[in-house]
């Protein structure tokens, strides 16, 4: 005889009469089930599992070069806005670094992302509608706005002395400002977009982290860039360099200890296992670097350049922890399901605390 039906047999004493009544009534009172309808409660609550084990939603088909288009996309954006403010200051050197840095890392997120997309002309593609609603469309439309902006700046960088004096080589030299200006414009939505893409799919660790993840992405690439140019620049024209750093640091380190305060259950995709591990290491290479940076940065170039490379190391493991993190909550049942309940449970005992009118 099975439990449910031992549970439904007819008692046979008082003593089963007394069980059956509060089993059936728990005390005298139906259970309020989560649909609002009170019907008696006959078995137990069955313990949670997918069919056949198999994951609820399709796991995401990306591989790594997906979270390496993150980092690059980043970098790109943050050396941007490093050059036009280096441009402004007349800090050439900086300006330098960051227009070809920017233009260097633009050329290789654009190659990662055609190269995962299987066919170059899927890019194209993207191009034919601009949709609002979609942030792959718009995504697609900053790179395209983004890119004139950068590659016309970092080719007045490379432009050779004796073309400088001729009409084009004087044209594009007046036209290089106002083209980085552009780029360092369209940095912000550079550097965040990806985490607005990602966050507004049903992957549970990337839905449940949309109101912080774009801050993280942002601080992550502003660091990134930063820490870059303490290792490419002289110490001298770095300083700036250091202040974005620790600046976007911070931003970053602040922003996940907020997003790890409000994903709650779904949160612990990013503790375990190897999210976990990367994330930690993460944490610790960008909170090394922003403190190597503001200590020691300014002083020595073999501080600044161990300083940078931190941050650069902590910003990949980033990206690399967010998109594994993703993975592993899709993967896995158990953050589709539970977190669905629970918000089932906490409308119900709304509804039960509500008075009757």
């Amino acid at each position: 005889m099975t439990d449910q039906d031992r549970l439904l047999r007819e008692p046979r004493s008082d003593v089963d009469a007394a069980d059956f009544r509060a089993r059936m009534f728990r005390g005298g009172r139906k259970r309020r089930d989560d649909d609002g309808s009170r019907e008696p409660e006959t078995v137990p609550r069955a313990e949670f599992r997918s069919y056949y084990g198999r994951p609820v939603i399709k796991p995401p088909v990306w591989d790594h070069k997906i979270p390496a288009y993150f980092f690059t996309g980043g970098l790109a954006a943050g050396s941007a806005v490093l050059a036009a403010g280096a441009d402004l200051t007349s800090r050439p050197a900086l300006r330098r670094f960051g227009r070809l840095s920017s233009l260097t890392n633009l050329g290789l997120s654009t190659y990662l992302l055609i190269v995962d997309l299987g066919r170059p002309e899927r890019f194209h593609h993207m191009l034919r509608v601009a949709k609002p609603t979609s942030p792959m469309s718009m995504g697609t439309w900053v790179l395209v706005a983004f890119g004139p902006g950068a590659g016309l700046a970092a080719v007045a960088e490379l432009m050779p002395k004796r073309l400088r004096r001729t009409l084009l080589g004087r044209l594009l030299l007046r036209t290089a400002r106002p083209a980085g200006l552009s780029a360092a414009l369209m940095a912000p939505a550079l550097a965040s977009y990806t985490a607005v893409l990602v966050s507004q799919t049903a992957v549970p660790a990337w839905h449940g982290a949309h109101r912080h993840l774009p801050f993280v992405f942002t601080g992550s690439a502003a660091a990134s860039a930063g820490g870059l140019a303490q290792i490419l620049t002289p110490v001298a024209e770095a300083g700036p360099g250091r202040t974005f750093a620790v600046t976007g640091a911070g931003l970053e380190l602040l922003a996940s200890k907020l997003m790890d305060r409000h994903l709650g259950f779904v949160g612990r995709a990013y503790e375990r296992g190897r999210p976990g591990r990367l994330r930690a290491w993460s944490h610790r290479l960008t909170a090394a670097g922003a403190a190597g940076s503001l200590l020691a940065g300014g002083r020595s170039r073999a501080a600044a350049a161990l300083s940078g490379l931190a941050l650069l190391g902590g910003s990949l493991l980033q990206r690399l922890a967010v998109f594994e993190a993703g993975v592993a909550s899709a993967e896995d049942p158990e953050y589709v399901v539970v977190p669905q309940r629970m918000r089932l449970d906490e409308r119900a005992a709304a509804k039960t605390e509500q008075p009757d009118e």
